[in-house]
């Protein structure tokens, strides 16, 4: 039994914990600010503009960029269009899982080979205070977790078509972003979007305390005690939080955001990094709401607190 947990151990950290912390409504805001670093912007119709994306005008070459994090409404009407099955949702295959774990792992018992996700424990407030230093504990790896049950089996996402779809893997994001037409940011076209035209550390501006009504955040001592006083336990509603300058909304918390820019820190494993981060990020541990700051995670990774959003290039 003891062998059991620690291949278990092993099998979280090397699907959750590659990664590592580091600290639409209006088209005149976006072409109006002056303080773009020394390139001339450019302005484009309000008619040219995609269905729920915003123009980000980035010098020369801007681009659109969903206005907010794709939701389960949106996800939902690809996975019907195209009858695409998630990461989270497929059987495990034990040779392809192998060759991540190290020579001569046993095979792992056919009862934990099956389809899940990773997800935060509901009993946080009783781990010791010491904990923040142990982040494999806040983590258990879920049976039947995915975006359909974001919390496992019995949960729904009935009544939630405008949270932001969550449990996708960079995987699955690449494959809505091809039924969509558009693609993944970079790491730079999504900080650049966050900022707004501005310089401030944070979406929001500079004072970090104001993220209480401007983002869904953890609020309380992380991660023993979530006070929810900005209204919000898990994911909120996308859009129920101001948007920045651009009229991006979600920037900061709620979920964490794929990014089309590879990690190069594993070279044995494939790793993407994440922007923005999410309702579980604190002013007393994290504090990934940061504009600057970024996490980085194996692109088979899934979990309930990763979604993403897209864009498209200008013709």
């Amino acid at each position: 039994m003891r062998n059991l947990k620690k291949l278990i151990s092993i099998l979280v950290l090397l699907v959750f914990f590659g990664c590592q912390t580091r600290s639409k409504k209006s088209v005149e805001a976006a072409n109006s600010k002056p303080n773009f670093t020394s390139v001339e912007t450019i302005t484009i119709s309000e008619s040219a503009i995609p269905l729920g994306m915003v123009f980000v005008p980035r010098g020369q070459n801007g681009f659109f960029m969903d206005s907010t994090e794709v939701t389960n409404a949106e996800f939902k009407a690809f996975v019907e269009s195209t009858d695409y099955i998630t990461i989270a949702e497929r059987h495990i295959d034990w040779e392809e899982l192998s060759k991540q774990l190290p020579t001569g792992t046993p095979k792992l018992p056919d009862s934990l080979l099956q389809p899940g996700s990773l997800v935060i424990r509901n009993d946080l407030e009783q781990l010791p205070k010491n904990s923040l230093h142990h982040y494999t504990q806040w983590w258990q790896w879920k049976i039947g977790a995915n975006w359909r049950q974001p919390y496992g089996p019995g949960s729904s996402i009935e009544g939630k078509d405008n949270h932001p779809v969550v449990h996708i893997a960079h995987e699955d994001a690449l494959a809505y972003c091809k039924w969509k037409g558009n693609r993944l940011p970079t790491k730079e076209e999504w900080q650049f979007a966050a900022k707004g035209g501005s310089t401030t550390k944070y979406v929001w501006g500079i004072d970090e305390d104001d993220r209480i009504s401007n983002a869904n955040t953890w609020t309380g001592s992380f991660p023993s005690e979530n006070n929810v006083q900005d209204g919000y336990e898990k994911t909120a509603p996308v859009g129920g939080y101001p948007p920045n300058d651009f009229g991006l909304y979600d920037m900061a918390g709620n979920v964490w955001e794929w990014t089309a820019t590879r990690a190069m820190k594993e070279p044995n494993l494939v790793q993407f990094v994440m922007k923005g981060g999410s309702y579980l990020c604190s002013k007393n541990y994290c504090a990934n709401y940061a504009i600057d700051s970024q996490m980085e995670t194996t692109s088979d990774s899934s979990y309930e607190h990763l979604g993403f959003r897209t864009v498209r290039d200008t013709k």
